[in-house]
């Protein structure tokens, strides 16, 4: 069985109930993406808190689980949306793999140069990070393990990166396989290759990588780590 992490968000599950308890029964862990997918640094501190916890309480009563992990949409956690963490260890989140940490469209921060697992303390209360990697070369910083950048770039170059990466975050969306799904019209040209180049090729992609490497779930990868030696990023 391959092994996965779900993030998912509480207005699919709340349609879709029997599909979120499909994915829980098959063994797999089910973390939230929030509710409405609302970008963080479109929203406020008290809208994120009520948006949260709606997800997690339709969650749970799904799976009768406990949600500990969180994904923000669009990686949306920026400088001066911190606060979310403040949140997140509040309402009872104690994993979390929003950090980009780099420029993005959807935000990032560059400010925090940890591409690993690290610890984010939270006045007192600490939330174990498994942010986005990255290959780093001299000043080059390029993400490339997932979504958009995993069906843009060429296999060989992807191969290229993992084996030279000690840790590997890789995610997708559902939409990152399907090459028959409806086209947004309107789009502006740049966006629209974001969201819809690569997906012919994406799935065999995939389906390669998964023959030659191994891959964990999140709270398989935390036990691996030594959570006393790594970074500590105060909020």
């Amino acid at each position: 069985r391959i092994c996965a992490s779900y993030f998912v968000l509480g207005w699919v599950a709340e349609r879709y109930p029997d599909l979120v308890r499909e994915i829980e029964n098959c063994g797999y862990e089910v973390g939230s993406h929030s509710y409405k997918h609302i970008l963080i640094y479109n929203s406020s501190k008290e809208l994120f808190r009520e948006d949260l916890r709606k997800s997690i309480d339709i969650i749970q009563n799904i799976t009768n689980k406990k949600v500990r992990s969180f994904r923000a949409p669009g990686f949306s956690i920026k400088e001066d949306t911190l606060w979310a963490f403040n949140v997140l260890a509040e309402e009872g989140i104690d994993i979390d793999s929003s950090i980009f940490p780099a420029f993005r469209s959807h935000g990032g921060i560059k400010a925090i140069n940890i591409d690993r697992p690290f610890l984010i303390n939270v006045e007192g209360k600490f939330i174990r990070e498994f942010p986005i990697n990255m290959f780093k070369k001299n000043f080059l910083r390029l993400p490339f393990s997932g979504g958009g950048y995993f069906r843009l770039l060429p296999y060989p170059l992807l191969k290229f990166f993992i084996n030279r990466s000690n840790y590997i975050m890789t995610y997708f969306h559902p939409r990152d396989f399907d090459s028959n799904q409806p086209i947004i019209k309107g789009l502006p040209f740049i966006r629209k290759f974001k969201s819809y180049y690569g997906l012919k090729n994406a799935f065999p992609k995939f389906l390669t990588m998964l023959k030659e490497y191994e891959f964990v779930d999140i709270s398989t990868a935390e036990k691996f780590i030594d959570w006393g030696k790594v970074p500590i990023f105060r909020i």
